[in-house]
């Protein structure tokens, strides 16, 4: 029936769920009949600070609303407080059924201008961060033979944005890290996938506007509400979709698209093997005509959200 919840019964952790689209997915699910855990460290954007403020208003909206919460502070860039956040819904729930790595950080720089420490705290924020909830959760999920986990991705790292180095870098690790869990699981009947938003958040409003392209990405960004992200977060979480693991999604606005993966779409033989020279004059005119640009996620994707 179209009012069944999708998610009765079910306990779903939520990183980076205080604010933003995190939190429009932690209300989604709980609205579905979840009970949730919602985390977020509270801090600044850049990863400066800790609040538990958010996390708790989030949880006090959801209890009000009739739904089971519980908030949780911890860093997803500390493996104890990764590990504490799935230890949580264990604890307050008696399980944990799916995981939804969200929490994030920008520090964007032009590269040549990109310090070792904006570059290894966005690394270890996303990467490492989706690595440690992903492996908390892997034992439970093993053991019960089904679960969902879900990370959020970019089309900074998907197609390219100027100025996010260390955002693209940890975003594309994030989805080879997706694919080998999706591989490595799927004995146990558990689920990876990713997602790419395109939503306003604070991440987004700390983008440079400098240049008169970037303030109307920035602009454009400002129409799309989280709140559009969650229903596409939330069926990947939910048993609806038992079928679906390994892919790469994007949401925005009344859009869903999937994205392809890389495969070789042309190659060259020559008998005798390569020379550097050969590969210039023979190799790489073969090649060419097939050979991506440098396009920004603007240029890939240049129609208005429908």
């Amino acid at each position: 029936m179209a009012d069944d919840k999708c998610m009765d019964g079910q306990v779903i952790a939520v990183t980076g769920a205080g604010r933003g689209i995190g939190r429009e997915i932690a209300l989604l699910a709980a609205r579905e009949g979840a009970s949730v855990v919602v985390n977020d460290l509270g801090g600044n954007p850049d990863g400066d600070g800790e609040d538990l403020g958010p996390a708790q208003a989030v949880v006090d909206e959801i209890v009000a609303a009739g739904g089971k919460a519980v908030a949780n502070g911890a860093s997803v860039a500390d493996p104890a407080g990764a590990a504490s956040i799935v230890q949580n819904a264990v604890d307050a729930f008696g399980r944990i059924d799916s995981v939804v790595n969200n929490a994030g950080i920008l520090r964007d720089r032009i590269f040549h201008r990109m310090s070792i420490v904006d570059f290894e705290m966005v690394i270890k924020v996303h990467l490492f961060g989706a690595f440690y909830i992903a492996r908390a959760a892997a034992p439970h999920f093993k053991e019960q033979e089904s679960g969902s986990m879900i990370h959020f991705s970019s089309t900074s790292g998907l197609i390219g944005n100027n100025g996010q180095a260390n955002y693209a870098a940890a975003k594309m690790g994030i989805v080879g890290l997706s694919k080998v869990i999706a591989m490595d699981m799927a004995r146990f009947n558990v689920r990876s996938n990713v997602i790419a938003p395109f939503a306003w958040s604070r991440l987004i409003g700390t983008i440079p506007t400098e240049t008169e392209e970037a303030a109307r990405r920035v602009e454009k960004l400002k129409e799309m509400g989280p709140d559009k992200i969650a229903p596409l977060a939330v069926y990947l979480a939910s048993d609806l979709s038992k079928d679906v693991t390994g892919q790469i999604f994007a949401s925005r606005m009344n859009e869903i698209f999937l994205f392809s993966q890389n495969r070789p779409i042309r190659s060259a033989h020559r008998d005798g093997g390569w020379t550097p020279q050969t590969i210039a004059s023979h190799g790489m005119p073969a090649m060419k005509p097939d050979m991506y640009p440098l396009q920004r996620t603007s240029d890939v994707i240049g129609w208005e959200p429908v």
